[in-house]
């Protein structure tokens, strides 16, 4: 998530009472998970295992619940509350902010875009040129929607990240600071869902069709012309390259990559990163041609395992 304007380093040690270690003189630009970080971001830790991950990745400024040794040029925020610091500045620059009529006054649509009834539009929404929202649908605020994208009736984009922090207290909810960006040429089946990105972007590629009741993650990016069957469902963070094939039912893992030109066949189960140009099948799914000897092989076992007693 950007920042409307750079924020101080020094500033922010105030505003939330934490000591400054390593550079004083840096801005933040922007806020983001660890996973999604670039220069001039804000991230945080607060487990000690991982600090390292935190001050070797390409965040500028770094939330810490104890003191480290400061990588040169960067800047550490040492607070008590890391998570808490970083929800809070979410919740401020991107402040949740009550739907109170069907579509918001600051949403942008473009005069040629056809807008079905009973559709929601949200805050800062951005609709281009020759998109076709059918009934009942729903755009949650910041989602951006290239020219020519059709959302089905009763899809809902942009809701929030499925992300928590387990506390003694319970789970505790991140405020989703990313967006939804769905390139031109896109369709979007009845049913779907996407998640917006808990700091960054959730994107689904130019061209790229879902049929209905797919889910997409947060954070998740979708190649170009992809096409999803119904119930597909992608975890948060996966990428997936172009030209891509999912058959019905696959689960896909969170945090994955999944080659380009890839075929997945149904019901198969995805849990680790896949080559490009292969076709797969199973669960766990591996090479088709693997699983499909190896299927083979077990129809034939109590044949062999009856021969083998007799013997």
């Amino acid at each position: 998530m950007r920042f409307p304007t750079p924020l101080s380093v020094k500033d922010l040690a105030k505003k939330y009472g934490a000591t400054l270690i390593g550079n004083t003189d840096n801005e933040a630009t922007g806020i983001n998970e660890i996973h999604k970080v670039e220069f001039g971001d804000i991230t945080f830790s607060d487990v000690e295992k991982y600090f390292q991950k935190s001050l070797k990745s390409e965040a500028t400024i770094i939330l810490l619940n104890e003191k480290a040794d400061c990588p040169p040029g960067k800047t550490i925020l040492v607070c008590e509350n890391p998570f808490e610091v970083y929800n809070s500045l979410i919740l401020e620059y991107r402040p949740i902010i009550p739907q109170t009529k069907n579509i918001a006054d600051s949403a942008e649509i473009h005069p040629s875009a056809i807008i079905e009834p009973n559709v929601i539009i949200g805050h800062k929404v951005k609709i281009s040129a020759g998109c076709h929202i059918q009934a009942n649908a729903v755009i949650g605020e910041y989602s951006e929607l290239g020219e020519n994208v059709t959302i089905q009736a009763g899809a809902i984009i942009g809701t929030e990240a499925f992300y928590y922090k387990k506390t003694k207290e319970g789970f505790m909810k991140w405020r989703s600071g990313g967006r939804v960006i769905i390139e031109k040429d896109v369709e979007i089946g009845a049913g779907c869902t996407v998640n917006k990105g808990v700091s960054g972007d959730t994107i689904i590629g130019q061209g790229t069709k879902l049929d209905c009741q797919v889910h997409i993650g947060h954070g998740a990016v979708i190649g170009k012309h992809c096409l999803l069957a119904g119930q597909v469902g992608i975890g948060g963070k996966t990428i997936v390259g172009d030209n891509v094939v999912m058959y019905g039912q696959v689960g896909v893992a969170q945090n994955l990559t999944i080659g380009s030109n890839v075929v997945i066949l149904a019901k198969s189960g995805i849990s680790k990163n896949l080559e490009e140009g292969k076709t797969y099948f199973g669960y766990p799914a591996g090479e088709a041609r693997t699983k499909y000897r190896e299927l083979a092989a077990a129809r034939h076992l109590p044949e062999f395992l009856k021969d083998y007693y007799k013997s």
